[in-house]
């Protein structure tokens, strides 16, 4: 029987039997494994079954199909070997055969050998009920004897070469990934009647995962069934168990892997983290029933699991901490290459002056402000604000930045260009929308044409101090809810010493330490009285703005463009 076993992904370690003389992978209903990841093709790629074995074949995927360690994708069928790994996109594949027992550790007419990996391991989850005929014939509370010290019964020599053994091993590792084999490698060397091992960890959403396997047979290509109730127990009560003859246990009894393996004994041990709180758990067993593990085994594989545990832990942090210093360079990239969106400098436009300000609440944010001069001399003003803040909002920034530049130039009409924008938006299907203001001014007439989708109105200041909010009469909805509805526009005319100001909900709902709002009302009485121009307006208000906070932090994105006509003009 020839089968694939999945090695990551949300079905790792299930096993997929290639059944016919052709199995296809795909994101596709009918597909005979069907891979519900956005990037796989509805066809990806399919496993031939012919006489002289399985081949692998791409169907002309988008993404292609990788073999192995190989940097290149498969342009022509390949025979799979036991053994070989393919990779569709992000999930990846092992193929495997179901193979005859070989003869037993011990006999002369073979060599063991070690086999080990990760994602060999699957769970069966036993009929909890039926425990009447446990074998389990000694438990160590391991919660109290890992913070005292472990009495171990065994000669002291055998116990310092085990602890020095893990202790050099696990000291000269730091990935995860080669700390969990270095265990199980030192647990073989100290049980040598170990036929099998394995470790399962916890995921922060409580999934046991069996991440490391280590397997004596010469068929432990098989996926190794593990016990979940056991594994649950030994957590939950933080004892260690030994058990005198598994095959025997009726906690095993439904296990095939067990019956297959005459398992006769075995020892599994809760990993706790310097809390005290169990994160996963350690077990080794044997088929030989001559060499049964013992009282004293029970109590050194505490102490290993002791010496794991912290290795483990310190594997586990130092993995977060590659992690997190690469989502730092990523995020500081990503503001880079977000700044790189935005206006390099403001508009030289005769007669007018120009003030911006733009900060994320994070390194990237969703706020967006643009100068976008047109064919026909006019500069369309635009500020907009896609709700939420963070990757996915910097993201969709990006897309309305580019959307909005092109809509621009499809539609002379500013209200019909916001109307196109907004059906490109919808056509998405993100489940977010955009508060979006644009004025395109006229620099020749003196006039701004005013499109508003569902964000805050322009201030203006007039001649006489008065501050007006424009365009209330034709607000539409965001951009990104419904492309049912068109967009309106207003006309306003801009007089010497004139200004507009332009912002994002990050300045009006700035908070302070007392949980007050800087509120637009504030807005409007500072650019009441700030009547010089807007390069003097504009770092007013933002040094108000930052006096009104004080120590309160930054909780939204900010944006402000100021622009107004000189007095003179």
């Amino acid at each position: 029987m020839f089968y694939l076993q999945a090695i990551n992904g949300p079905h790792a370690g299930k096993r997929y039997e290639i059944k016919g003389e052709k199995f296809v992978l795909g994101r596709h209903p009918d597909c005979d494994l069907v891979i519900e990841v956005g990037a796989v093709s509805r066809n990806h790629c399919q496993i031939l079954r012919e006489a002289s074995g399985c081949w692998l074949e791409d169907l002309g995927s988008r993404n292609h199909t990788f073999l192995n360690d190989e940097e290149m994708w498969i342009t022509e069928r390949r025979l799979l070997r036991p053994g070989d790994q393919f990779r569709v996109c992000e999930v990846s594949f092992t193929f495997k055969t179901e193979a005859p027992l070989g003869p037993s550790p011990g006999t002369t007419d073979s060599i063991p050998r070690i086999i080990d990996g990760a994602g060999l391991g699957a769970f069966l989850d036993d009929d909890e009920a039926r425990q009447s005929s446990s074998t389990i014939m000694s438990k160590l509370d391991v919660s109290r004897s890992s913070r005292g010290g472990v009495h171990v019964a065994a000669s002291a020599e055998v116990k310092l070469a085990a602890l020095v053994e893990i202790t050099q091993n696990l000291g000269r590792v730091l990935a995860l990934d080669e700390v969990l084999p270095q265990v199980l490698k030192s647990l073989f060397k100290i049980f040598v009647q170990a036929d099998r091992g394995f470790i399962v960890l916890e995921s922060p959403d409580g999934v046991l995962i069996p991440r490391w396997v280590r397997m004596r047979r010469e068929d432990s290509g098989d996926t190794l069934r593990i016990s979940r109730t056991i594994i649950r127990q030994v957590m939950e009560s933080k004892e260690a168990i030994l058990s005198a003859d598994a095959a025997s246990d009726e906690r095993f009894e439904m296990s095939q892997s067990i019956a297959d393996f005459r398992i006769r004994s075995m020892m599994c041990a809760p990993l706790l983290d310097s809390e005290g709180n169990a994160f996963g758990a350690l077990q080794i067993d044997t088929l030989d029933q001559r060499h049964r593990f013992t009282q004293e085994d029970l109590e050194l594989l505490v102490s290993t699991a002791s010496q794991a545990a912290i290795a483990i832990q310190n594997a586990q942090l130092h993995e977060s901490a590659l992690k997190r210093r690469e989502l730092e360079r990523d995020m500081q990239l990503a503001h880079e290459v977000q700044h790189g969106f935005l206006p390099d400098k403001r508009p030289d436009l005769a007669g007018y002056e120009f003030f911006d300000y733009y900060q994320p609440a994070d390194q990237i944010g969703g706020d967006y402000y643009d100068y976008i001069p047109l064919p026909d001399g006019r500069l369309a003003i635009v500020v907009a604000d896609v709700v939420g803040h963070g990757v996915a909002a910097a993201l969709l920034m990006a897309k309305l930045s580019a959307e909005t530049r092109f809509s621009l130039f499809s539609e002379t009409n500013p209200a019909a260009a916001t109307t196109r924008l907004n059906e490109k938006l919808c056509a998405l299907n993100i489940q977010r929308f955009v508060t979006f203001i644009m004025v395109v001014l006229d620099p020749r007439e003196h006039r701004a044409v005013i499109v508003n989708a569902g964000h805050m109105a322009p201030l203006q200041r007039r001649q006489d101090g008065s501050i007006v909010e424009l365009g209330d009469e034709i607000v539409g909805l965001p951009l990104g809810i419904t492309d049912a509805l068109g967009y309106e526009q207003a006309e306003v005319e801009i007089r010497p010493g004139e200004m507009l100001t332009l912002y994002t909900d990050g300045v009006n709902e700035s908070i302070d330490g007392n949980g007050a709002f800087y509120t637009i009302e504030r807005l409007r009485e500072h650019i009441q009285k700030e009547s010089a121009s807007p390069t003097v307006l504009g770092p007013a208000i933002i040094e108000d703005v930052r006096r009104f906070l004080g120590k309160a932090p930054q909780i939204d994105d900010m944006c402000l463009v100021c622009f107004g006509r000189t007095a003179k003009n």
